[in-house]
């Protein structure tokens, strides 16, 4: 952790920011998540923001929400206290805070409220390293607080007492906050376009080249750049850490089978992404609806494995990734697992064809993945009887530079090869031996 000013020396570092994590739960809400691990993740996406001191947290169990201030009377008195006994500057609700409210409780506590959009949106701006990751951060933050302006400063109109019918006194100010974010916006999609127009020519240039694409995908830590790194050589950049990655990262790479593959890792998902996300970064996870093979990386030692998936499998469901779209699901971080739990895991994983259990940190059963990869991916074959005139040198050339003959058998007037092949391979050797006749 960072040393602050406070510190003493010749330090003269920003001290990091106190800060505290709420996460609300409405007793009355079925579909809302399970409150403890809820709270955990919301932590840990704190603290994956760099310049937060995490001084505490806490559920608070709500039996409703409140709309002007979230929480109720006594609950706002009894944790302003505690903010001003630990000095704490940053106030993080994990779950959608309106403007109002917002207002509302930054005059109650005298401090900033952050929501759980606005802290993924400052994790995201500030992993961004690539211009079209820059560009759809910034649409997603501009189109964040355009409905927020909007909102606070009707908002603010009903309290001043405007006329309603003509517009009270910040009413031009409320169309020229809108326009100026309007205009940010048109120009920022310019620029996007044309960042778009460019991964799209090199889309179709990958697409030449006749390699399946295998797209990593997962909940957010699952370990999907710690495989990527084991399978490809590569350094990407693999913490313990919500959102370690966020641009897509390609890397063409030999498998240890001998079948060479274009691997994607992407960013990870979560639950309750905000909508202004989904929608900026459509276009970065294409790569995933373009994808030949699908491995939906799971941290199968996380207590909710089970939900993480269930949230992965709806995003990818909103992206439009076909159900035909081959798909293994590979549990990671066995080594996390206590024996007993790990020897129940590998039963299970056996009993399935679509579930590899491994631990991308120490390479165990990444071996078996790779394997699985490529019988995915390698084509159906046949195996039958072709004939070749004597002098057909470079089609019988052609049939050992594929490595398709199993066995040659010379005659008088012709050479027989028993040959195994593909598809793709037999369409070619038509065109060649066409092609040769005419």
């Amino acid at each position: 952790m960072k040393q602050g000013a406070r510190g003493g020396g010749v330090d003269r570092k920003v001290p990091d920011t106190p800060a505290f994590v709420l996460h609300p739960h409405v007793r009355s809400d079925s579909d809302a998540r399970e409150a403890d691990p809820a709270l955990e993740e919301a932590v840990a996406l704190a603290a994956a923001l760099p310049g937060l001191r995490v001084e505490g947290a806490q559920v608070v169990r709500l039996p409703r929400i409140h709309p002007g201030k979230l929480f109720g009377k006594g609950k706002i008195e009894e944790l302003g206290q505690l903010f001003k006994a630990q000095e704490i500057e940053l106030v993080l609700i994990d779950g959608h805070v309106t403007p109002v409210q917002q207002r509302n409780l930054e005059k109650e506590w005298g401090v900033k409220i952050l929501d759980r959009t606005g802290l993924i949106l400052e994790i995201f701006s500030d992993r961004a390293r690539t211009r079209e990751g820059v560009l759809q951060v910034e649409m997603a933050a501009l189109s964040y607080q355009r409905t927020r302006l909007v909102r606070a400063w009707t908002h603010l109109e009903r309290q001043r007492g405007g006329l309603g019918f003509v517009g009270g006194p910040g009413e031009t100010q409320i169309e020229a906050d809108r326009r100026a974010i309007d205009d940010q916006l048109n120009r920022l999609r310019r620029q996007l376009d044309k960042v778009v127009r460019t991964r799209d020519l090199h889309r179709k240039a990958r697409a030449k080249v006749p390699f399946p694409i295998v797209a990593l995908v997962g909940y957010t830590n699952a370990g999907k750049s710690t495989l990527f790194n084991r399978m490809t050589g590569a350094d990407v950049m693999a913490k313990d850490m919500l959102f370690a990655t966020l641009d897509p990262t390609m890397r063409k790479v030999e498998l240890s089978t001998g079948d060479e593959v274009i691997l994607s890792d992407t960013v990870g998902f979560i639950s309750d992404l905000p909508t202004e996300l989904v929608a900026a970064f459509r276009a970065t996870l294409e790569e995933v609806t373009d994808a030949d093979l699908v491995l939906h990386v799971r941290d199968i030692s996380h207590a909710q494995s089970d939900e993480q998936a269930a949230d992965v499998e709806a995003i990818l469901s909103s992206l439009g990734v076909a159900n035909e779209t081959p798909m293994i699901e590979v549990w990671n971080k066995a080594d996390q697992l206590p024996d007993e739990e790990r020897q129940s895991m590998e039963v299970q994983a056996a009993r399935r064809e679509d579930v590899c259990l491994i631990s991308a940190l120490t390479g165990d059963g990444v071996g078996d993945l790779v394997a699985e990869i490529a019988g995915r991916l390698r084509p159906a074959t046949i195996t039958e009887t072709i004939s070749l005139p004597l002098d057909a040198g470079r089609a019988r050339a052609w049939l050992y530079q594929e490595g398709v003959i199993e066995a040659e058998t010379q005659g008088e007037d012709a050479i027989e090869f028993r040959v195994t092949w593909n598809d793709r391979q037999k369409a070619r050797f038509a065109q060649l031996t066409g092609a040769a006749d005419g």
